[in-house]
């Protein structure tokens, strides 16, 4: 049995992925922000539904309340540089173009999407829950852009090292390897 200790809520810590979200400024621009606060729920029948948490006053919060809709830029170890940079430069700041990035459109929903992203969801918002100064999202999955060079025989058969994720507990790690499938440690 492992020895653990009790310890202070704060250090309250869940593994999380690494997002870029995509949206649309009012005047038509893209805008990105790193967010970490992001799963996915089931709804009936097949349907999931992406969930992402924002909190304050920014820019993309803004846009998404307003629009419905953004893109989910899963962020690879590669596009680390980018993710902290959109983290360390604020919309309110100008324009966030002092490095060089791909920016396309989706292919259903008109959002922003990261080029260099190897999973994209675009989103659509189907309802928000607001708790404190944060909005917590539950969207439909309009598309998902997948990496061509991930190969999946069904939806439990994603490999991670093929699209190598930033996870986030506070700082940055990445995924070393594949361990295995339901049912192979039985």
């Amino acid at each position: 049995m492992a020895k653990r200790q009790s310890v202070d809520s704060k250090y309250s810590m869940c593994v999380q992925p690494s997002f870029i979200i995509g949206t649309n400024n009012e005047d038509g621009t893209a805008n990105f922000a790193p967010i970490t606060w992001a799963s996915a729920t089931h709804e009936e029948g097949d349907q999931y539904l992406f969930v992402i948490s924002m909190a304050g006053t920014k820019m993309t919060k803004k846009n998404v309340l307003r629009t419905g809709i953004f893109s989910a830029n899963l962020v690879s170890t590669d596009m680390l540089p980018l993710m902290d940079y959109f983290g360390s430069k604020h919309a309110k700041d100008g324009a966030k173009d002092d490095v060089s990035y791909e920016v396309v459109r989706g292919d259903v929903l008109d959002v922003p999407v990261l080029n260099e992203s190897r999973w994209v969801y675009e989103c659509e918002v189907a309802r928000m829950v607001e708790t404190g100064d944060s909005t917590t999202f539950f969207c439909y999955i309009r598309n998902i852009q997948m990496d061509k060079n991930l190969v999946c025989e069904d939806i439990f058969d994603i490999d991670l090292t093929v699209l190598d994720p930033v996870v986030y507990s506070g700082r940055y790690h990445s995924i070393g390897k594949m361990l295995g499938k339901i049912g192979d440690f039985v």
